[in-house]
């Protein structure tokens, strides 16, 4: 399943923000888009440095909490206080939205997962809920990358809803449940492991503590019928594991700021010890144009991102055959929008020339 969301990764965001010509047809001749100009190392050794972009604000920070504890509303506050960019939570349709027509596609090209299974029937035989995590985990990575590119290819900072480094606390709480197996949760330590030791941290982790009786009571009156059917000890389970294990491990690396529900809402004060903070911890303080550099070349290399998932074990949740992968991958590239570029008749597309 890596392998499937990693030939279907999506391009460079700089790349793609890049390109401002449309294909178009010119006395009978067919003209690509013109090609896009990607970040390299000729471009750092003619003067394109991270560290002359970055300002106080040049951030990575990301908000965490339970399922319905108000991560959104503080996420997109903090954004605009401070001039940053902000990065919604990442879902099993992050990596369509993307790229094409930003529309999600069929389950068989995100994954064959599905959230509202896993709420329906967590336990199912189907391997569905490992499927689910380790879908959210490679999208939530691409994510990261995309944000850490915007950071050093910008200097604006970055606002996320949870990341990579707590994404964990899902998993934990699955297992403890019985909604996934031991080898299962092998799998993603490695896969952890071998991918987040890759990027930097946060700067600042906000964790927002909304107490289970309460998450339940806003889940009621969210009122989706799928997400009612959580149990309490699951929310609960996730809760212990931001508080013995997240919290605890990110702030060796990073500024931690917890707030209650009631404190979360309180949006200047939040700005305000954001703004506090000095951020004198953590690997970010270790860092050069160089290692900008290095770094900025690897997020912006989604197929590199993503090629760290791909772990050579057989795991019936996740595994599949190589002959489905390209029926898969070629039913995707039919897909309007996939195949060609931009403004390609693909009725006559044999009959034109391409321009490079």
């Amino acid at each position: 399943m890596a392998l499937r969301l990693l030939r279907l990764a999506p391009g460079s965001t700089s790349a793609r923000g890049l390109t401002a010509a449309v294909a178009q047809h010119l006395g009978g001749i067919h003209t690509s888009a013109q090609a896009q100009r990607q970040y390299g190392p000729l471009a750092f050794i003619l003067g394109d440095t991270t560290t002359k972009k970055l300002t106080a604000t040049s951030k990575v920070i990301t908000v965490d909490g339970n399922i319905c504890s108000g991560k959104s509303k503080i996420a997109k506050t903090i954004a605009e206080k401070l001039g940053m960019k902000h990065f919604p939570e990442a879902g099993i349709h992050y990596a369509d939205s993307t790229t094409g027509d930003g529309k999600p596609l069929d389950v068989r090209f995100s994954g064959n997962c599905s959230l509202e299974k896993f709420y329906d029937d967590p336990k199912s035989n189907d391997g569905n809920s490992y499927r689910l995590q380790s879908w959210l985990y490679a999208s939530r990575l691409l994510q990261y990358a995309d944000a850490l590119e915007h950071l050093l290819s910008t200097g604006q900072g970055v606002v996320l809803e949870r990341s990579i480094f707590s994404d964990f606390v899902f998993l934990e709480a699955m297992y403890k449940q019985g909604f996934i197996r031991r080898q299962c949760v092998s799998h993603y330590n490695e896969v952890k492991k071998v991918t987040a030791c890759q990027y930097l941290p946060p700067h600042v982790v906000i964790y927002i503590d909304v107490p289970v009786p309460e998450i339940q009571s806003r889940i009621q009156q969210k009122g989706d019928p799928h997400e009612m059917k959580v149990t309490a000890a699951y929310l609960q389970d996730i809760e212990n594991a931001y508080k013995t294990t997240f919290l605890p491990e990110m702030s060796e690396k990073c500024e931690v700021l917890q707030y209650s529900a009631k404190e979360a809402q309180d949006a200047e004060k939040v700005v305000e010890d954001i703004e506090y903070l000095k951020c004198e911890k953590g690997p970010w303080l270790e860092q050069s144009d160089r290692t900008f550099h290095h770094l900025r070349m690897l997020v912006q290399d989604k197929l590199q991102v993503l090629n760290y998932t791909t772990i050579p074990v057989y795991l019936p949740e996740i595994t599949i055959g190589a002959h489905q992968s390209d029926r898969v991958f070629r039913e995707f590239l039919e897909l309007p929008g996939r195949k060609y570029s931009p403004g390609y008749n693909a009725d006559v597309g044999d009959k034109w020339i391409w321009l490079k």
